[in-house]
């Protein structure tokens, strides 16, 4: 275990399929040795006393399905909506099942639903009132409109930007959502579309996968030379590409079994140039450089893109998440998808792919303490039922984030080697963000003359990460008609995760200060969204303005944080495994990072890592992907 030796910073990231795969390149070397040994699998296992806490690697992420994914409720969503079916009683739960996952964010979803495609049972409990972590939605009644008849509007409180998810299109193995909904059979009915909106200092645009072609935004706005350079970058990226999407993430797990789930892809680095591959872990900025690009736009653009997937600009992002964003977000074929009915029918897809296999998904069932028996995870006690211990045969896995797991008080920490607990309480945090939710008067005519998602960037003199500076909209009901009365639109404005919680800490929820502060600090926002619909507080027939302090009340996040900062070429980043036996963690947390794809991933890879007998269903569903 080297991480005392090495910087200490986090890698973090947004919805997009992964191209954290690249990640794994550091270890290939190891694998021919183990695959050559013939030793069974379980002989690579030291005593757990000398078992490393976690797998050190350089992250990458994962190539671009949302431009941002915000995680934040807002104030005053109603309570008792709860997404999917009806959650079982308390009196069903049972007192032992194979594995008990703490937390039903999408990475804890995924973990127990693939779990529960490999045959163990598993529950898991989750505080809130209703699953899905940042991705869970809301709805409000509204009785004045429809001319007094009512309607309801149904908001994301999050993530909105989607790809990869469309079952009428074939699957990347690098998506790992995708690849857990199909090893499930579940299905999310999505929308295609190709195009979102660009109101950048320069003018208003349409983005498209012709981007950078002699038709597209650079050529319009930096003509042929910008056309040149943005082709020039491209050729640059297509090696890397490949290299990222070289092996499926379900072959990834954090223990010795990878040796034969990733080993068996090998050959498909043959062909590729391991020199080039380093380039992966540098800064993209490196390649951006090497690629000669100068042009003052693309350069721009590209801090932007950069800032959204990973929080930072290019020159501290991970040259791999834009590999593979890069390589496939202008494919001439690229789509992205509109979920039907909006990010929580897919939480309700993964719902329904735990429950059919005889696992629980409970609600409003706080977990108050991971029990932790002479060394090892052995269950979960409840704060409603404190006296009663539910039992993990295998493991438990927590997907609460790093500073709640450290600072809560959910673990004994003392459990932990002090460096371990000191280590992941000073993990870097991002800031947070402000967000209004709209419903709003629109027909469908009007509906379809905009765009389903913005990118509003105010003055490129001042940097990506500055607050009011930048903003993010998305307006799903330009696709999706289901969210909102007829004539009514629902859309969420939000900034990328650059609101100061020192703004915020020393403010009481409900009182006039609050009141004050978040009308001043949601002005700029009104003042964004007015560039897109100029009428719109006339149009509104209801609105929620969401805060730091919402963030952390709904959410339970430190600080009301986005997640984990990151820059390249410090980060390093753990897999699920802890120096704790049979406690595994997943989540934005951990490997690889923030967004929805990642957290999945990250989800895959803890399943994956449970138990050693996961190694046969792990290659089976490899298999079946495969066919």
């Amino acid at each position: 275990q080297h991480r005392h030796r090495t910087k200490r910073i986090y890698l973090g990231g947004m919805n997009c399929p992964l191209s954290f795969l690249s990640a794994l390149l550091p270890l290939l070397p190891l694998l021919p040795l183990l695959l050559s040994s013939g030793a069974r699998v379980d002989a690579f296992l030291p005593p757990a006393d000398r078992r490393p806490s976690a797998v050190r690697i350089r992250p990458s992420l994962h190539r671009v399905v949302a431009v941002a994914a915000i995680a934040s409720t807002a104030e005053h969503a109603a309570e008792k909506t709860r997404t999917g079916g009806d959650s079982p009683k308390d009196d069903e739960m049972r007192d032992e099942y194979d594995v008990v996952v703490v937390g039903s964010g999408i990475g804890g979803l995924s973990a127990a639903a693939l779990l529960s495609r490999y045959g163990d049972s598993v529950a898991v409990l989750e505080s809130h009132y209703a699953p899905g972590g940042a991705a869970h939605g809301y709805s409000v009644y509204n009785k004045d409109v429809n001319d007094g008849e009512g309607g309801t509007f149904t908001f994301d409180t999050g993530p909105s930007f989607f790809s990869g998810l469309n079952s009428e299109y074939p699957p990347k193995a690098s998506n790992p959502l995708r690849t857990i909904l199909d090893l499930v059979d579940e299905r999310v009915e999505c929308i295609p579309y190709t195009s979102f909106g660009l109101k950048f200092p320069e003018g208003d645009f349409v983005h498209s996968p012709q981007f950078g072609s002699i038709d597209g935004v650079i050529s319009e706005v930096s003509g042929n030379e910008g056309v040149s350079q943005w082709s020039e970058l491209m050729r640059k990226m297509e090696p890397l590409a490949k290299a990222v999407d070289a092996m499926p993430t379900l072959a990834l797990r954090g223990d010795p079994g990878v040796a034969l789930t990733a080993g068996m892809f090998l050959p498909n680095f043959a062909g590729l140039n391991p020199l080039e591959n380093l380039k992966l872990t540098k800064p993209f900025s490196n390649v951006i450089d090497g690629a000669g690009v100068e042009d003052s736009f693309i350069k721009n653009w590209l801090d932007v893109l950069c800032f959204c997937l990973s929080g930072v600009p290019a020159d501290g992002t991970i040259t791999a998440e834009m590999a593979m964003m890069m390589g496939e977000f202008y494919d001439e074929d690229a789509i992205m998808d509109c979920p039907v009915g909006g990010a929580k029918s897919i939480v309700d897809a993964l719902l329904r792919g735990i429950e059919k296999n005889d696992s629980q998904v409970f609600v409003k069932s706080h977990v108050d303490q991971i029990c932790i028996e002479n060394g090892k995870a052995v269950g979960v006690r409840l704060k409603k039922n404190p006296d009663k211990m539910i039992r993990a045969k295998k493991g438990v896995i927590s997907n609460i984030s790093v500073w709640d797991l450290m600072n809560s008080g959910i673990v004994d920490t003392d459990q932990f080697p002090s460096s371990f607990v000191e280590e992941r309480k000073s993990t870097p945090a991002c800031p947070s963000f402000m967000h209004i939710h709209v419903g709003f008067q629109m027909t469908k005519e009007e509906l379809s003359k905009l765009q389903a998602h913005y990118i509003y960037m105010d003055d490129w003199d001042r940097s990506v990460t500055e607050e009011e500076n930048c903003a993010l909209v998305s307006i799903p009901s330009v696709h999706d008609e289901t969210l909102a009365p007829k004539d009514y639109g629902v859309l969420h404005i939000y900034t990328p995760a650059t609101e100061r919680f020192e703004r915020w800490e020393k403010v009481k929820r409900n009182t006039p200060e609050y009141n004050q502060l978040k009308e001043e600090r949601s002005q700029f926002l009104w003042g964004v969204l007015e560039k897109i619909i100029p009428d719109i507080r006339k149009r509104t027939v209801h609105h929620q303005v969401g805060t730091p302090l919402t963030h952390r009340r709904f959410l339970n996040r430190h600080r009301g944080t986005y997640g984990p900062a990151i820059r390249a070429d410090e980060a390093s980043f753990p897999f699920p495994n802890t120096p704790v036996e049979n406690l595994l963690v997943c989540g934005d947390s951990c490997f690889p990072g923030i967004g929805v794809p990642a957290v999945s991933g990250s989800g895959m890879i803890a399943a994956n890592t449970v138990s050693l007998d996961s190694i046969g269903a792990q290659m089976g569903a490899l298999r079946d992907l495969k066919a």
